[in-house]
């Protein structure tokens, strides 16, 4: 007879915390913080389980008695980090101004924590942890205020969190290069907008864009300003508004 195969699904939110009782020394908090620490320290490469190991000054295999695999370890560390993340109340009156509250503070703690970006992008289950599960919860919250049936909720919703997470992601790789650099955010932004004008010299409405939007881009280098994230999701919440009007 062919087996069916298993049709659970792995992940550490369903499964009880594996705690060991002979070594209360170490717990799953002390763990899921130290990788945080790590993670924050050196970046996402950096985390193994012996390295976690030797910095809580115990065996790899001391961690395994609390969390599977490293894969459980990331999804831990996720929700915790999202925890920071605060979640505003719903208003109706002004439900664009509170999803923008609500994005600007995952925001800050992506750009806080940002290994997070290469996680979420390839770990599917974190959206199971209870504080992924809390953001999710507010962020539908502050939608339904404005209004919208649920397909338009989930939409929106779903297209917020995406471009936060995804523009974070690029936000993140361009501040560890400036740092790199050594140059100030203003000249690698101006070194960059140069190459881009030539780079794009066969592709006239590219280039015409790098050209034209080169000295507002420097400016707002300048005075620390280096993505358009309001605008873009303003661009998203009126395409909400577009689509229940019809």
């Amino acid at each position: 007879m062919a087996s069916t195969g298993s049709t659970e699904i792995t992940s550490v939110w369903t499964k009880p915390a594996r705690e060991r009782r002979d070594q209360p020394t170490l717990s799953r908090d002390q763990i899921v913080t130290e990788a945080i620490a790590l993670l924050d320290d050196e970046g996402f490469d950096a985390l193994s389980m012996r390295k976690l190991g030797a910095r809580l000054g115990a065996g790899a295999t001391s961690l395994y008695t609390h969390v599977a695999n490293k894969d459980e370890l990331l999804e831990l560390v996720v929700d915790q980090v999202i925890g920071e993340t605060p979640t505003p109340a719903p208003d109706p009156a002004r439900w664009r101004a509170v999803m923008h509250e609500q994005a600007d503070g995952l925001r800050a703690t992506i750009l806080a924590h940002p290994w997070i970006t290469v996680v979420l992008s390839s770990a599917a289950l974190t959206y199971l942890g209870p504080n992924m599960m809390r953001l999710t919860d507010s962020m539908v919250a502050i939608v339904e205020a404005g209004g919208f049936d649920d397909e338009v909720v989930d939409i929106a919703t779903n297209a917020v969190f995406q471009f936060v997470v995804g523009s974070c992601g690029n936000e993140a790789a361009m501040m560890m290069t400036i740092a790199r650099s050594g140059l100030s955010t203003q000249q690698w932004v101006d070194r960059v907008m140069v190459a881009s004008e030539a780079a794009s010299q066969q592709y006239p409405r590219l280039h015409r864009r790098y050209v034209a939007q080169r000295p507002q881009v420097v400016e707002e280098a300048a005075n620390g300003v280096l993505s358009r994230f309001t605008q873009a999701i303003d661009l998203i919440l009126d395409g909400a508004e577009t689509r229940h009007a019809r």
